[in-house]
């Protein structure tokens, strides 16, 4: 059987660090060399990095942009592609050899099947691994409320070094907002979902890369990183709405396909703006409900001790204190001993220390 053509696109901004690992990882891929084009799309970088893909011409083919963000990133590069198939990877991740092959074989499975995402690996970095993977090979289409309810609850396995598209399916999408600096992969992957059957394959083909700048991480605390994040997700939840409401879907599956993204805005309006304790805890016990249904009664006990403080504290107070709670070394052992965080049921995760 011919493998179909394929476009690795990899979006980079100030990679330095990291890009020579991801061009690497797909001229490493064990997949016919004369059947890929390789576009890196270099959304304005200031450090070396375009010196550093430069390095790999003409192997690959480079844009160079002002930087923009992911969104307009995307905008300049898909058009450009030439392949049936378009795979994206971020430039500060990799691939496993296995991935466009495993990838390809699944659209050929199934013509119906318009995008194809898998497990990941997180790797921090101080070298500790941890692979996130489905326990069965998981399909299906937004079609109705309980089908947007499996989405949610897989998206994880379809983020930018994830996702795998028929170029037909992008070119029915169409533009990404620009004001999409990150979470365009989310417009993406969420459109997708309407228009064709998505395929998520149990093995764990991307290695995603833990560090501090990565442009959505804010475990730090940047006040900066977590306003950024919150108007991006305000505007994803904007455009996604009249993008479905355009297509034509009910607005109760729209809203069980973006609560998830909603109630993550509203937690970062508390943490910067605060709120009613009210609030909180309406928030706290949506978050229960979207995303810990299926957690242990053990798990439903100590989220809603943890929540007693909020029922007295201004929100920004409450979250304030949640997350200094979550520094100390005692709360870190107890959690990891005796209560650790919920994995959901369809999720198998494997731990791996730092060497």
């Amino acid at each position: 059987m011919s493998k179909p053509f394929v476009t690795i696109l990899i979006d980079t901004y100030n990679h330095e660090a990291f890009i020579e690992k991801a061009i690497d990882s797909v001229l490493q891929q064990d997949f016919p060399a004369a059947e890929t084009e390789i576009l890196v799309v270099d959304d304005g970088s200031t450090d070396r990095t375009p010196e550093l893909i430069r390095k790999f011409a003409p192997r690959i083919r480079i844009l160079s942009k002002a930087n923009g963000g992911q969104g307009s990133a995307f905008n300049a590069a898909i058009p450009e592609a030439q392949g049936a198939i378009v795979a994206f990877l971020d430039g500060d991740d990799w691939w496993a050899p296995s991935k466009l092959t495993a990838v390809t074989d699944a659209f050929a499975g199934d013509a119906n099947v318009g995008l194809v995402g898998h497990g990941v690996t997180e790797v921090h970095s101080d070298g500790r691994q941890r692979t996130e993977v489905l326990r069965e090979v998981s399909r299906f289409r937004i079609t109705s409320t309980e089908e947007a309810k499996t989405f949610r609850m897989r998206k994880c396995f379809l983020g930018t070094s994830r996702m795998a598209y028929r170029r037909e399916i992008l070119q029915r999408i169409g533009r990404v907002p620009d004001a999409l600096k990150f979470e365009a992969d989310e417009y993406l992957f969420t459109l997708a979902g309407l228009f064709a059957d998505v395929m998520i394959l149990r093995e764990s083909f991307t290695f995603y890369r833990l560090h501090d700048k990565n442009l959505f991480q804010f475990t730090n605390g940047d006040m900066q990183a977590i306003r950024r994040k919150q108007h991006v997700l305000e505007a994803l939840t904007q455009s996604l709405y009249a993008k479905l409401k355009q297509s034509g879907v009910p607005f109760e599956i729209a809203r069980a396909i973006l609560e998830c993204v909603e109630v993550e805005a509203d937690v970062l309006r508390l943490v910067l703006d605060s709120g009613f304790p009210w609030e909180t805890v309406s928030t706290e016990l949506r978050i229960m409900r979207v995303f810990h249904s299926d957690s242990s009664i053990w798990q439903h006990l100590f989220s809603y001790v943890r929540l007693i403080p909020a029922v007295m504290l201004p929100a920004s107070t409450y979250y304030r204190w949640r997350h200094q709670l979550s520094l100390l070394k005692f709360y870190q052992e107890f959690r990891r001993k005796l209560l650790p965080f919920p994995v959901p049921s369809h999720v198998e995760r494997r731990e791996k220390p730092a060497p």
